[in-house]
Parts: C-alpha cells; sequence; structure tokens
C-alpha cells in the first residue's frame, strides 16, 4: 500500500477534507509548473495512488480548476486522457502607472494577456489620474469579455514605493500629488477589486524573470531607465526590496562633484539624455528618443549626449555589481529601449571602472516589463483566492 493511502486510511474524519484539499493543491501546482499530465504520470510524480490521483482530478474538473487537454497514445495500453489548469478559471488585472503612459491588462490564470489598453496618462493631478486608472481597467474588463466578478486580484505597479501603514506612494516625485492619502483606498473601492501597489521597478525585474531574459537567474539586476531610474532585484526567483520595501532606490545614490546633477537619478535618465544635448549644442524641442535617433544619424551633439548617458549608466552598473554580485544586469525602461547605442559605451566604461565582469543585457520585454510584472504577482494571490473560492463550494 502507497505511504500516502496509509495516511489516508489514518486521517481522523475531520481531517479527510483537508487532505483532500492539499492533494488537489499539490496536483493543481504539478499541472501549472510540469504541464499538461495523465493521471498515470501525475502518480509517479506525486507518490499519490492512482485512486486518489483520479479522484483528485475529477473534483478539480467538477470546481472547474482543470479541463481535459487531449490525449496520449502511448507504443503500449491505453490512450491516456491529459489534464491542464483551467486558465479561465480566475483572471487578474495588471496595472502600470507612468508618467506618460498608463497601460493595462486582464489576463487569464495561465499569465496569457486576453485583453489590454495602452493610455497616454495626461492627467494634470493626482484625483484625475486616479479616475484615468479606474476608468481604464473598467473598459479593459468591458472590452475583454471577462465578468467583474471573474477578476480576482489587481496589482498597480507605480514610480516610489507604497507605505502600507500610510497607505500612500512615498518618493514617487515625477507624478506630483501621487502620494496623497487615501487615493489607493479610492480605486481599490471604485474598481471592487482587492488591489495592491508596488515599486515599477521591482515588477519589471520579477516581470524580466518570469516572462523574459531573467529567468533562471540565480541572482539579477533590472535597471529601469525612464523619467526616473530604479533598480529592481531578484535573487534565486524571489524580490529583494530590504527592510522598508526601499531596497533599490538607486537614484537616491549621491553623484560625484560638487555640481549639479548632485543625485543618481538626475544624472542618469531620459531628462538627462536631453540636458546633455542641449549642452552640447542640440536645440528645439527634444525629447530622448528625438537624441537617441539622431545619433543614429550620426550627430555630433547627439553621439556626445549618447555617449555621456553610458557613461554614467556605467558607473550606477558598477555601483550594483559591487553591492549585489549579480549573475546578469538587465537594462529596461524608455532609456533602455536604446541600448543598442548605449551597450558598447557602456561596456568600454565599466572595464575601466572596476575589475568585475558582470553581463549586461537590455530588457527583452520592453516598455511590457512592468506590466507584465504585475500581471505575475497578482496571479500569484489570485491563483490561491481561486482555489479556495471553488473549493469551498463543494
Amino acid at each position: 500500500m502507497p505511504a500516502s493511502d496509509a495516511v489516508d486510511q489514518q486521517e481522523r474524519p475531520w481531517n479527510r477534507r483537508r487532505l483532500r484539499s492539499t492533494n488537489e493543491r499539490l496536483l493543481l501546482d504539478r499541472l501549472r509548473t510540469g504541464g499538461a499530465a495523465s493521471r498515470a504520470q501525475l502518480a509517479r510524480e506525486s507518490g499519490l495512488s492512482k485512486p486518489t490521483v483520479s479522484s483528485a482530478l475529477a473534483a478539480l474538473e467538477a470546481a472547474g480548476l482543470v479541463h481535459q487537454v487531449g490525449t496520449l497514445a502511448p507504443g503500449r495500453g491505453r490512450t491516456a486522457v491529459l489534464y491542464a489548469p483551467d486558465p479561465a478559471a480566475g483572471h487578474v488585472l495588471g496595472i502600470d502607472v507612468g508618467r506618460s503612459w498608463l497601460r493595462v491588462a486582464v489576463a487569464d490564470l495561465d499569465g496569457t494577456v486576453v485583453a489590454r489598453s495602452d493610455v497616454r496618462n495626461r492627467a494634470r493631478s493626482s484625483g484625475a489620474m486616479a479616475e484615468l486608472v479606474v476608468t481604464t481597467a473598467r473598459q479593459v474588463v468591458a472590452g475583454s469579455g471577462v465578468g467583474q466578478d471573474e477578476v480576482v486580484h489587481a496589482v498597480v505597479g507605480t514610480p516610489g514605493v507604497y507605505d502600507e501603514k500610510q497607505r500612500r506612494v512615498r518618493y514617487a516625485m515625477h507624478l506630483p500629488g501621487w502620494g496623497r492619502a487615501g487615493l489607493f483606498d479610492r480605486m481599490r473601492e471604485e474598481l471592487g477589486v482587492p488591489l495592491e501597489m508596488h515599486n515599477d521597478a521591482n515588477l519589471a525585474a520579477l516581470g524580466e524573470y518570469t516572462y523574459g531574459i531573467g529567468a533562471g537567474s540565480r541572482l539579477f539586476a533590472y535597471i529601469l531607465i525612464g523619467t526616473g531610474l530604479g533598480m529592481g532585484v531578484v535573487s534565486e526567483g524571489r524580490l529583494f526590496t530590504g527592510a522598508h520595501g526601499l531596497a533599490g532606490e538607486i537614484g537616491f545614490l549621491p553623484w560625484p562633484g560638487r555640481q549639479k546633477p548632485d543625485r543618481l537619478e538626475d544624472a542618469v535618465s531620459g531628462v538627462a539624455v536631453v540636458q546633455a544635448a542641449r549642452r552640447f549644442g542640440m536645440s528645439g524641442q527634444l525629447t530622448a528618443k528625438a537624441v537617441f535617433d539622431a545619433a543614429r544619424q550620426g550627430d555630433d551633439a547627439a553621439v556626445e549626449a549618447v555617449r555621456l548617458e553610458g557613461e554614467r549608466i556605467a558607473h550606477t552598473v558598477a555601483a550594483a555589481a559591487a553591492v549585489l554580485d549579480p549573475d546578469l544586469v538587465v537594462l529596461g525602461g524608455g532609456v533602455g529601449h536604446s541600448v543598442d547605442l548605449l551597450l558598447h559605451p557602456v561596456r568600454e566604461n565599466l572595464r575601466a571602472l572596476t575589475p568585475l565582469r558582470t553581463k549586461v543585457v537590455p530588457s527583452r520585454l520592453g516598455e511590457d516589463a512592468v506590466l507584465l510584472g504585475a500581471v505575475a504577482t497578482a496571479l500569484g494571490a489570485a491563483r490561491d483566492v481561486v482555489f479556495e473560492r471553488r473549493s469551498a463550494v463543494r
């Protein structure tokens, strides 16, 4: 008799329901991480008996948590039915709030985005921004064909750090008024969905680890370079956020010298690229993208501005490498989109700055890193909620 069945029989009646739930969750997690499988395969891998596996799968299927996705015909023996988690059992909202863009996505429990919207952030106040978040999220859900009650969790990525005690965002310097108390509660109440707030660089790092180039890395740092500067650190698949959630706020590091810029964020950002280009002689309505585009065309002032930005990013990477010893540093954010121009000066300056040879690569997810990190984080909570809800009604 398998050890698991012996445990089944020894359990007291009031613990049998808990054991059944444990077995069901074990199999559901295995299907989610290992892909579709048959009863026999699940029995071999879990150590549970075939009758126990069959009973658990039947319960999961009745609850709408797994479904049949095909069959496997072995060389000998019966054709086996393959099971997989049902991605439509629940949905999540991922929200990326940036100074220029608001991105919202609805995803199923497999993490597949079923609907999304990217809109310009033209809000001129924190209240208008909160309203834009709620309105856009509602529109995306309505257009997805997913019922409002099927969205079980939402995560918002934002510059700054959410203070759970004061219930407000701190250090979001580029979003005036965004730190006002009550905004988070207002959005959560109006959306009618459990809502979490997380730092955008942290979510970008988790998104890159889950869906991008950081997959499999033991310890990597994601440096988000856009309107501001931030860093997310993923160690052994988990975010490292520090004692107060402030780990990775590298924008506050002092910049060498007594003249402006005096903070690293003032030296490494899209704004810094534009300022440098003006000092080197460019004029007109400039954006970081325009400067990089001009550099690709050989404009001397733009080339110098990009070279200087590469040098400053190298200082940022050198600091991260000395403190963290990562096996990978990912460059992302708005400026990170021009890594084709930045990688050479970054690597050249790194060789001069430090003996540490950290691998530096561009983000694979680009502008979607924060959004997909929000989705990945929401899924962690949503899968638990969906399992508990559907198990409870049986």
